[in-house]
């Protein structure tokens, strides 16, 4: 079901880092007022910082708002399938 939805772009506009606005994601995995981390549709992503607060949340629409003071935001790669083994023998 999930691979019959239409693909959500991915935007990130940040405001004097108080203020994050995001479009393209699917899950919000966790957050707390140190750190928010989210899956978008470009991988997972996290954001650090002081005093976050989600402001806005329509994963509907893939939107996603959080203010307070944003101090990092690290995408991670994905991680190949398989175990390690797999990826050493190739």
């Amino acid at each position: 079901m999930a691979e019959d939805r239409m693909r959500l772009p991915h935007k990130l506009t940040l405001n004097e880092r108080q203020q994050l606005s995001m479009t393209g994601v699917t899950e919000v995995v966790s957050f707390d007022e140190s750190a928010v981390v989210l899956l978008t549709e470009l991988g997972r992503l996290t954001v650090h910082g002081q005093g976050l607060q989600l402001r806005q949340l329509a994963l509907d629409g893939g939107q996603v708002a959080v203010d307070g003071n944003v101090s990092a935001i690290v995408y991670e790669e994905p991680k190949p399938a398989g175990g390690w083994l797999r990826r050493l023998m190739g």
